[in-house]
């Protein structure tokens, strides 16, 4: 389960040090309980984020099963899927 406190914080965070490759340990490091997986936004394909800033959108991902998902429901996400927004 991913609540809204951690969705918060991880925007926080990522808001203060942008998603770049660098930076990606670090943010595994400050939030050991989530799992990241790091992407362009064109390369997800769900209708919403769970969360949209400037620079980037965050997707709630589901391990549950055998195989990692997209999901819109935070009581069965264990991970983020951070997808930087490329310039238009």
């Amino acid at each position: 389960m991913i609540s809204d406190e951690q969705l918060q914080a991880v925007s926080c965070w990522l808001q203060e040090h942008p998603a770049h490759q660098q930076n990606q340990q670090r943010l595994r490091q400050a939030f050991p309980e989530l799992h990241f997986s790091f992407c362009l936004d064109d390369d997800v394909i769900a209708d919403t984020p769970a969360l949209s800033l400037p620079g980037f959108n965050l997707y709630l991902v589901d391990s549950s099963n055998h195989c990692l998902s997209l999901t819109s429901d935070a009581r069965g996400a264990s991970g983020l899927v951070v997808a930087e927004l490329g310039e238009e």
